[in-house]
């Protein structure tokens, strides 16, 4: 009798005491999670090797095609160095009283994070490396805007102190506690730390370094379309992680993170194709694999906070506006961003963190249904967040890249290679290669 007291005095005790010691505990580990974050960080890092490397390769002159893929192998080398070094620590850590325009260097060379460390439900070094990956691909859409007229070491010196000075800041801005955090700035995957800061940098350095010889007189077309398609392939798949990972959970936030991605890619892509048809006459691969691209920059800011619908009208918004801008900014801005990156990324990043500022609101009576924004915000007041949001990225982004290129032209003795050099090809001349050497 008395045994059978005692222990229903513990199960009693039991029942008070255990959640106590759970919410002791702390988070813990999720192995769904996990395994999805991994899988995640491996989809963001095919988006730029070998996704943007053949995507961008395909789209230069054969002269230059090998210049394009060692460019993109030598960021994520350098990047991922970087970012163990101490560029997760000031964009991920506390940054103490400064923690509103920078983090610390309390995690450099990832200082603490043992393989027990979590982030949320998964493991902190893992959550460090899907963000790197992030990081590689920024820096790598620049190159892009100053494609075949660049020396390696200047592209180089260039990509890793923007990495340093543009990109950790505005990624703790944003997505590290900082101000814009704190602010409310919606920005699920990375309109404004990928792809305004990446826009913007473009179309600085496309006016910096100038245009390419025979700009605006000589065909300069794609010289492998083939290798175009298979890169944008690439980057359609992998960015199903760059979105939907970015939910750090394998749950329903990232299965309509990935939804809306696809719808907004696919009616980028052929929202692109019909300008292109009505345009010209007839649609091009080109333009129906830029437009998928348009479509997925776009709907990167807003695919954590929108429906499919809200998708939808995104993906149709950006294949129009872009299309638009890679006119105005080619023919009648004449500046020679080679790949589009801004009127691409940029012009797509600063449309999609607008739009995702009044398509997120659920109840609406214009927009109800389209997104899963809070209740607690207005249309107004988000859109002013994300005005804000815009303009403090671009301008900084602006003022530092300039002031970047002027200090790397210093440093490696000028940015651009000479005209002779040019136009024999930066295969041979930077690398000593060939391409394609079917002999």
């Amino acid at each position: 009798m008395l045994r059978s007291i005692a222990r229903g005095s513990v199960a009693l005790l039991s029942c008070f005491a255990l959640p106590a010691l759970a919410a002791e505990a702390g988070p813990v580990h999720n192995a769904g999670n996990t395994a999805w974050i991994l899988t995640a960080t491996a989809l963001v890092l095919f988006m730029t090797l070998p996704g943007l490397a053949l995507f961008y390769g395909g789209l230069v002159r054969t002269r230059n095609v090998l210049s394009v893929l060692m460019q993109c192998f030598a960021i994520a080398g350098g990047v991922s160095l970087l970012w163990l070094a101490g560029l997760y620590s000031l964009a991920f850590s506390d940054g103490g009283e400064l923690n509103a325009v920078t983090g610390g260097l309390s995690k450099a060379f990832f200082a603490g994070i043992g393989k027990d460390s979590l982030t949320g439900d998964i493991p902190e070094v893992i959550f460090a490396a899907f963000q790197m990956t992030f990081a590689i691909i920024t820096p790598a859409l620049i190159i892009g805007a100053f494609a075949e007229r660049v020396k390696f070491s200047a592209m180089l010196v260039f990509s890793l102190l923007w990495t340093t000075l543009v990109y950790a800041p505005v990624c703790h801005w944003v997505w590290g506690g900082g101000f814009l955090y704190k602010m409310g700035l919606l920005d699920f995957a990375g309109g404004t730390v990928v792809h305004i800061t990446a826009g913007i940098a473009a179309l600085v350095a496309a006016i910096v370094v100038g245009p390419r010889r025979g700009f605006g007189k000589t065909a300069m077309p794609p010289h492998n379309m083939t290798m175009t398609v298979i890169g944008a392939g690439m980057l359609w798949v992998g960015w199903y992680g760059f979105n939907a990972g970015s939910a750090l959970a394998a749950n329903g936030s990232a299965g309509m993170a990935l939804m809306a991605t696809h719808i907004s890619a696919s009616a980028g892509a052929l929202m692109w194709m019909a300008m292109e048809w009505k345009r010209f006459g007839k649609p091009s691969v080109l333009g129906i694999v830029t437009g998928m691209v348009a479509g997925l920059g776009t709907i990167t800011p807003a695919s954590g906070s929108v429906s499919p619908a809200g998708a939808l009208l995104i993906g149709l918004s950006a294949g129009f506006v872009c299309f638009w801008m890679t006119y105005l900014v080619k023919r009648k801005w004449q500046i020679d961003d080679s790949l589009d990156v801004f009127p691409v990324h940029g012009v797509g990043g600063i449309l999609g963190t607008l739009l995702v500022g009044i398509l997120c609101a659920p109840g609406s009576s214009v927009f109800g249904g389209l997104g899963f924004g809070s209740g607690n915000t207005s249309i107004g007041q988000q859109l002013g967040v994300q005005v804000v949001g815009i303009l403090v990225t671009a301008v900084y982004t602006a003022v530092l890249t300039w002031g970047l290129l002027k200090l790397t032209g210093k440093l490696t003795g000028g940015l651009r290679v000479t005209e002779e050099q040019e136009t024999e090809g930066l295969d041979l001349v930077l690398h000593d290669e060939r391409g394609y050497d079917l002999n």
